[in-house]
């Protein structure tokens, strides 16, 4: 619950928050009555999560790689993997997409892009993060049906994505010639992936000042190949985002540690593709993924090692992620936070197990573990707290054989 007081955040500075906002960031301790002690800990933006399929969350990796293109992978896993899709797909679908928001609060976002239809579940105010709520979206060239039309429809001043280039063959290099060719590759144009983009691809997306999210560990997977590096360094605005655990490696956090070992990334460039890049790109307009007076109230804190932000983002993993902020609410708390949370912003907190590690999430976690298992038959030690592993939410919950 929200309150209607002050909640200041007190530490080597003061973060003053009001209702969703950040109203003064002070030097030194501020006196409030609403107050969360937060010495000995590193408040950091919020991360942007630029891409993923929220109502996958609960899968495992799908595939017997490498394929030539996203078709290639999907016709297979429908025809080898039927009974594991099927499966998974009994789960509600709201039930799907509330993990989906709990595996992304988990790694400190604050702010996800879905690219699929913005289900009425991902609309509630209290959904466990920010779902990005003005966008276009189609699937592909060759899945996306009407793409002029998808295009068209998008709100004014709003993305237009598409899966586009995914893949290590000509099909997948053609993609973007072919948005051009459609009228549909342009400023708010956001391709994702980029795998084939070649250097006549890059001078046109350059030219068209189109955007690019690039799931580099999902790429891997299933392609054995990294989108080109030059992507991240020539292109305007480019972003990571963590793609589904069908293809990708984990989380967010797992993407930025695959990205800075596989590129070579700076601490400052991970960063910026996971806070002010992807506003940029999803054309936030709250001050996302920045700590600023005005802006909103998105923050996480983590243990200070004397690491300043950057670097300490490169290397963190979930269970890193000790406050999560999403508005003014706290949305996550570890146990060493919960006991310093005022009362009435420990209200609607469920404790959710992750081996050694408690975290406290606003969200219903008994009655979700609860439908779950009621799909998958999953049993555990009814002595036990909820429990899940620290990697994934999908392995924990699911008995089914992973592919």
């Amino acid at each position: 619950m929200r309150s209607p007081d002050a909640l200041v955040l007190r530490g080597s500075r003061s973060i003053e928050i009001k209702g969703e906002r950040i109203t003064r960031i002070l030097p030194g301790r501020l006196s409030a009555q609403m107050a969360i002690d937060l010495d000995g800990f590193l408040v950091m933006p919020g991360l942007i999560n630029a891409h993923d399929h929220l109502q996958f969350a609960l899968y495992p990796r799908l595939g017997h790689p490498p394929y030539r293109n996203y078709i290639d992978w999907g016709e297979d896993i429908h025809a080898t993997l039927a009974d594991v899709i099927h499966a998974y797909g009994q789960i509600p679908k709201h039930v799907r997409l509330w993990w989906g928001g709990i595996r992304n609060l988990l790694c400190g976002v604050t702010t996800v892009c879905h690219h699929d239809p913005l289900w009425l579940e991902l609309q509630r105010k209290d959904f466990p993060v920010r779902v990005v709520q003005r966008y276009g979206w189609a699937h592909s060239l060759a899945l996306g049906g009407d793409l002029a039309r998808a295009y068209a429809a998008t709100p004014e001043g709003a993305p237009f994505m598409i899966h586009a280039c995914e893949g290590v063959d000509d099909l997948a290099m053609q993609d973007i010639f072919g948005l051009d060719r459609l009228g549909v590759l342009a400023a708010n144009t956001v391709l994702v992936h980029g795998l084939a983009i070649n250097d006549a691809g890059i001078a046109l997306m350059k030219q068209r000042h189109a955007s690019l999210i690039v799931c580099p560990s999902s790429n891997y997977f299933l392609f054995g190949r990294l989108p080109d590096r030059r992507l991240i360094n020539e292109l305007e605005n480019t972003s990571l985002g963590s793609d589904s655990p069908i293809t990708g490696t984990g989380d967010l956090l797992d993407e930025v540690r695959f990205a800075v070992l596989a590129y070579g990334l700076s601490p400052e460039q991970a960063s910026r593709m996971v806070t002010i890049a992807p506003a940029n790109i999803l054309r936030l307009k709250g001050g996302e993924g920045t700590i600023r007076e005005g802006g909103r109230a998105d923050l996480i804190a983590v243990r200070d090692t004397g690491e300043d932000a950057a670097s300490r983002l490169a290397t963190l993993s979930s269970a890193d992620i000790e406050l999560v902020l999403v508005g003014g609410e706290v949305k996550l708390a570890s146990n060493d936070i919960y006991a310093r949370l005022p009362l009435q912003a420990r209200n609607g907190l469920e404790c959710l197990r992750i081996h050694e590690n408690a975290r406290w999430l606003r969200a219903p976690v008994r009655c979700l573990m609860k439908e779950v298992e009621e799909v998958i038959g999953h049993k555990r030690n009814k002595n036990a707290a909820t429990s899940l592993s620290p990697r994934s939410l999908w392995n924990a919950l699911s008995p089914l054989p992973s592919a």
